[in-house]
């Protein structure tokens, strides 16, 4: 039995099996890539590699195996997905695994805003099959933000059109660390669990971080919609990319990801990192 990351050589699926090796013996974990290359490191250290493309079905037989704890980790390319995850579910499939875990958007089928769609094709998709499952619904991460502090700092605006909503945001780290329990964990077959941060913050609040952090005047700059898309738009967003970003903003303001249930740091046996820490990290570099 191994337990395989799909994606990973991904920001997500690399703390994922870095996670796992703290926990169980590296050959029993299979790391699902795309180049060889990106993951010579995990290689060097045990871990089997497996080449496949999500795009390229083909590539997938022999990646799992009957008994297989696998999570799937949803694609990057928006668009794309549902036939790429369809590939991962069929093939998990035939293998005849013992479960396979998917990271979905917070809310699931509640979601209604456009970047959800393909995750809740996918969850039905994953229901149909039969296979025994856990939905990771993920909300938002951190470096969704942080990793945009130098465009922050140099305009000193934190510039978005949620208006006064609010984001229960955690950190890449804290997702996988989730992920990691689940995988090594029992008891999880046919759970949904709903990840968030402990806590909401809005974008007042966060650009109040940043100035404290970084000792520079930061301000909230609250646009509408449209505005936002331009701005966008004209920082080199493709079009298509910039109206999902700006639904998103969209759905911020409606209060679909600011929920705090408190699954994710039940999950992961600790409190979520508070977004202050990751701003603070960000700013180190």
């Amino acid at each position: 039995m191994s337990i395989v990351v799909t994606g990973a050589t991904g920001h997500l699926g690399r703390l994922v099996v870095e996670g796992l090796l703290e926990k169980v013996p590296a050959d029993q974990i299979t790391a699902v890539v795309r180049d060889t290359a990106k993951a010579a490191g995990l290689a060097d250290r045990g871990v089997r590699l497996h080449v496949a493309d999500y795009n390229r079905p083909e590539t997938l037989p022999g990646a799992f195996a009957a008994g297989d704890k696998v999570l799937l980790i949803s694609g990057s390319e928006v668009g794309q997905r549902v036939p790429q995850h369809q590939a991962v579910i069929d093939a998990a499939k035939e293998a005849g695994v013992a479960l396979l875990a998917y990271t979905s958007v917070l809310g699931g089928p509640a979601a209604d805003f456009t970047l959800a769609d393909e995750h809740k094709v996918t969850e039905r998709a994953i229901l149909d099959s039969g296979l025994p499952y856990v939905l990771l619904r993920n909300g938002w991460y951190h470096e969704n933000y942080t990793e945009n502090l130098a465009t922050v700092l140099e305009h000193g605006a934190v510039v978005g059109a949620a208006g006064e909503g609010r984001v229960a945001s955690a950190s890449r780290a804290d997702y996988a660390a989730a992920a990691v329990a689940v995988l090594t964990g029992e008891g999880h077959e046919g759970k949904v669990y709903e990840l968030s941060g402990d806590t909401a913050w809005s974008f007042a609040e966060y650009a109040d971080v940043v100035a404290a952090q970084s000792g520079k005047k930061i301000v909230y700059g609250a646009v509408s919609t449209d505005e936002y898309k331009n701005i966008l738009t004209g920082a080199g967003v493709p079009e298509p990319l910039a109206a999902i970003l700006t639904d998103v903003e969209a759905a911020i303001e409606r209060g679909r990801l600011d929920a705090t249930p408190g699954e994710l740091s039940r999950l992961i046996g600790r409190p979520t990192t508070p977004i202050a820490d990751a701003v603070a990290a960000a700013l180190k570099g």
